[in-house]
């Protein structure tokens, strides 16, 4: 019974953060199914975008202007993949390594701007201090402050302007890229550019999450985005595993990946509530994901042979 009350208790939070991650993973699904890009940028760029925010919020920036600015820096960030990937001739994989290498040591000079040291691991925030969008303080609340509301309007927002710009030329352009870019560039698309502007919308979005995760947990730290690549791809596969025979349409898969971020975090807390070590999340994590992938092949695997079965017998 207890254990129940624990978890029933631990559920807003769960769907606090998986709503914030979801938005990562949305941008995760971009490079990944849309681009075909496995881009580890997101590790460096999630981190990027908490420290921006942070940093210009206590300075005195409103926390919507902060917040914006903390979006664009993820998208600096995606444009310097992109170009190290189209302009150097750099693998994608390479270049989101070498970005996300690179954004450590910058993440450490913005969160110690000001300071003597000239860097600093952590930046704090207090909500009772600053009028921030979300805070983890408010999760349980019944009133309009609960992040919660604020957390399901954005997301719905995001994914409309998404559903939206890629119903563009652009988008379809961008689309086309990650499907076919020989037969992209036959057609008259420039897919370099395509590539860039995708890395830098899918940074965005993760710096958009590392802001808001900042504000929600109170803190900015520098390795806040530590295995987000990876929570990204169990969102996103977890959401294409479950749904994708029901979610047809391009904003519902896009919605699946928030939805799968959410089962994530909801899966982490029953662990969590069984007694696994926080020490062995990352473990746990490669194993959902690993599974997950599995999941696919292994279908495909046994209802091939089951069809060969059927095929010779009817012969």
């Amino acid at each position: 019974m207890e254990f129940l009350t624990a978890l029933l208790k631990s559920m807003p939070g769960a769907a606090g953060q998986g709503l914030i991650w979801g938005i990562m993973a949305i941008g995760v699904y971009i490079t990944y199914r849309i681009l075909d890009v496995a881009d580890l940028t997101v590790d460096g760029s999630l981190g990027t975008g908490g420290a921006v925010c942070v940093l210009l919020a206590l300075n005195g920036v409103n926390i919507w202007a902060a917040t914006l600015c903390a979006i664009l820096a993820g998208m600096l960030a995606g444009m310097v993949t992109g170009l190290l990937h189209t302009r150097c001739g750099i693998p994608a994989i390479l270049s989101g390594i070498l970005t996300q290498l690179a954004l450590y040591s910058v993440n450490l000079r913005i969160m110690g701007w000001g300071t003597s040291a000239g860097t600093q691991a952590t930046l704090a925030i207090r909500v009772d201090n600053f009028e921030l969008l979300v805070s983890s303080r408010f999760i349980r609340s019944l009133g309009w402050n609960n992040p919660l509301v604020f957390l399901v309007v954005l997301v719905i927002a995001v994914i409309a302007a998404l559903y939206w710009f890629f119903g563009t030329e652009l988008g379809c352009a961008l689309r086309a890229t990650g499907s076919n870019p020989s037969m992209s560039r036959a057609q008259g698309i420039n897919t370099d550019t395509a590539k860039v502007l995708g890395l830098m919308i899918s940074n965005g979005l993760v710096a958009l999450s590392g802001a808001l995760l900042a504000q929600y947990q109170g803190a900015s730290s520098v390795d806040m985005g530590r295995g987000a690549i990876v929570i990204g791809l169990a969102a996103v596969i977890i959401g294409q595993v479950l749904f994708s025979r029901v979610f047809r349409n391009f904003a519902l898969k896009l919605l699946s990946a928030v939805i799968g971020s959410i089962i994530y975090y909801i899966v982490i807390q029953i662990v969590l509530r069984m007694g696994l070590d926080t020490n062995d999340l990352k473990l746990f994590t490669a194993l959902v994901v690993a599974v997950f992938l599995s999941i696919p092949y292994w279908k495909n695997h046994y209802f091939s042979k089951t069809a060969g079965k059927g095929g010779a017998a009817c012969a």
